[in-house]
This record gives structure tokens, sequence and C-alpha cells, in this order.
């Protein structure tokens, strides 16, 4: 089981990969681009109506997170959870799934 196993991909399968790769990217983009502008914008209302207490910082805080990992994936950060390991994984429970029909034939 400790053996990776490599497919060899067809240019079109390539393009495939390449294509949604890039999707991923510009969806990360998207993210963070409305995470600037819409937190910019509850800043200034925050800042305008109610200065004295300042609550634009949790929705910067916790968007902000979900920002970060969302770039980490896409980015693959931490390449031990990228593709590979999805597959690596689909692969494992599909091998368990059909030892356990086979266990009970």
């Amino acid at each position: 089981m400790g053996i990776v196993m490599e497919r060899n991909l067809s240019d079109e399968e390539k393009y495939i990969q390449a294509k949604k790769k890039v999707e991923n990217i510009k969806g990360f983009y998207g993210n963070l681009l409305a995470y600037i502008l819409v937190n910019a914008i509850l800043i200034f209302i925050n800042l305008y109506t109610s200065p004295q207490y300042l609550w634009f910082f949790w929705p910067l805080l916790w968007w902000g997170v979900g920002v970060v990992f969302h770039g980490l994936k896409v980015f693959e950060v931490f390449p031990g959870m990228g593709k590979e390991w999805e597959e690596r994984k689909i692969k494992e429970f599909m091998e368990k799934e059909k030892q356990n029909k086979n266990k009970w034939k």
C-alpha cells in the first residue's frame, strides 16, 4: 500500500486538471476581493455609526480565517492534503468497501 501509483494522463486530462486549478485560483481571488471590499464597507459603517464599539473586528477575523484556509488549499501549501492525497483516500475507501462486500458473500 505504500507504493504511490502514477497514472499516465492524456493531454486532455492534463488540460482539464490545469483548467480546474486556474478556476480554483480565480475563485480564491474573488473571495479575497469580496473580503477586502465588504470589510472595508463594514469598517466604514462601524466607525461612522458606533465608533465606541468596534464590532467590525469579528467578521474581519472569522472571514479572514476562512480566506487563509481557502488560500492554503488552493495554493497547496500543505501538499500532503492535495489531489494525490484525495486520490489515495478514494482508492483506500473503495478497497475497504470491496473487502466488506466480499466478506459477506
